[in-house]
């Protein structure tokens, strides 16, 4: 199955400072056919005003990954941690048993990214957070593992059974990714069009996919790809 979900068609909050587009029910938003993707949650695409962002609150038992589309973020939490995390990059927050965090846009331009959460494979882990640079040349032409929870993958770590990946990838070009039928997969193109099977995905749209055992993904304008993979 290989489903198109149009960004016209998402839940939206506009709050001034935050304007908010959730894939899946979030908040106010609610859609009963789109509470989650087997273990992924939430796929929020926010963009975030100039000197504001999400002031401390609370999460838990919750696998929190924000890739960065333009400008950075920064954060710092009840642990200790703080660090600014730029576009292209990831940050995860393994909220755990508990964490206090806040999220802000410290820079003089809007910042634009892609918040995601994944269910964890158990409650109560402890919480942590960390950032990780990923240069593009990395996943130019194929996909890049950012976040996993998956043994062997060489990306920053998460309680789950799932991988964050990223791909750039040329107009005419195409990346394969295996995966197996039973899984949830949901594609999003940050930026370009792109085609999976017989269906066209604009850019932000989301494409949820199960029953294949191979993703192909053909890019019909220069594309940039974040793709979850979850039990």
């Amino acid at each position: 199955m290989i489903e198109l979900r149009p960004f016209s068609t998402l839940g939206a909050a506009n709050h001034g400072w935050l304007d908010a587009h959730h894939h899946f029910s979030f908040a106010d938003y609610y859609e009963q056919e789109r509470t989650h993707w087997g273990a992924l949650r939430v796929w929020n695409d926010d963009v975030i005003a100039p000197k504001s962002g999400f002031p401390p609150h609370p999460h838990r038992d919750m696998e929190i990954i924000t890739y960065i589309r333009q400008g950075a973020i920064s954060h710092r939490d009840n642990l200790g941690n703080s660090g600014r995390t730029e576009a292209g990059d990831v940050q995860v927050m393994s909220a755990g048993t508990g964490i206090q965090h806040a999220e802000y846009n410290m820079e003089d331009e809007e910042t634009r990214l892609f918040q995601i959460w994944i269910m964890p494979d158990r409650r109560g882990h402890a919480p942590s957070w960390g950032t990780r640079p990923f240069p593009k040349d990395d996943r130019s032409g194929a996909f890049t593992v950012l976040a996993s929870g998956i043994a062997g993958d060489d990306a920053l770590q998460i309680n789950a059974d799932a991988r964050v990946l990223g791909a750039l990838v040329k107009a005419g070009d195409t990346v394969r990714y295996e995966t197996t039928p039973e899984r949830h997969a949901y594609l999003v193109p940050a930026s370009g069009r792109i085609k999976v099977g017989e269906v066209e995905a604009n850019a932000r749209d989301g494409v949820a996919i199960t029953g294949l055992p191979v993703i192909e993904v053909t890019a019909l304008e220069d594309a940039e790809l974040v793709l979850v993979d979850a039990a």
